[in-house]
């Protein structure tokens, strides 16, 4: 379980929230309104106060990579630090399945970074998130520039990874996607953080 108490950060006002193993909780609002700050403080990129824990253990007792490997957060613009896709997986031939359930070949592991498509980088940086098996996922618009076909693989994925009892945060601003995945509801506005019925 994700335990959240107080968490806050400039832009956000605190909040609290529990996340449980094989839950999703969408995340929704207006533009600007704080869902990417919320995810971001979670994964401690940014600075931020609170107390939070990760099956009991306290996010203060642990280093910030060892942090983000078991809570991983997937910006809505993934950053790429190579030329070539394949240098993104630390186990390429484990990274196959999880491209094959996205619509992609193994030879996307060869391509170039500037090869891929707006789409293709979104699913393939997700990809490079699940493979390396964290148990909280932080998504912010993981779908937002895929057609509907994509959208489904990507969604299939998610109930797979949900199923394997990972929790799930995830930032859309199509609420018929929060219906499909999720059974709580986030809304953040203007830095605010409240529940709503699904």
């Amino acid at each position: 379980m994700l335990t959240i108490r107080g968490l806050t950060r400039p832009g956000l006002w605190p909040f609290d929230l529990e996340l449980d193993g094989g839950e999703c909780v969408a995340v929704l609002g207006p533009s600007g309104g704080g869902k990417t700050l919320l995810l971001r403080a979670i994964a401690d990129l940014d600075p931020n106060q609170g107390e939070l824990s990760l099956d009991g253990e306290s996010r203060a007792g642990m280093s910030g990579p060892a942090w983000r490997g078991r809570v991983s957060y997937l910006a809505s613009e993934p950053g790429w630090w190579a030329e070539r896709i394949g240098a993104h997986f630390a186990d390429a031939e484990a990274a196959i399945p999880l491209l094959a359930g996205l619509g992609l070949g193994a030879e996307a592991l060869d391509w170039t970074v500037a090869r891929a498509s707006t789409g293709e980088r979104q699913r393939l940086a997700l990809a490079r998130t699940l493979a390396q098996a964290p148990e909280v996922l932080l998504l912010d618009e993981p779908s937002s520039g895929l057609d509907p076909a994509a959208t489904e693989m990507v969604e299939t994925m998610l109930r797979q990874r949900l199923a394997a009892g990972v929790a799930i945060l995830i930032a859309t601003h199509d609420p018929a996607q929060a219906g499909r995945l999720a059974r709580r509801r986030l809304m953040v506005e203007a830095g605010e953080v409240r529940e709503e019925a699904a």
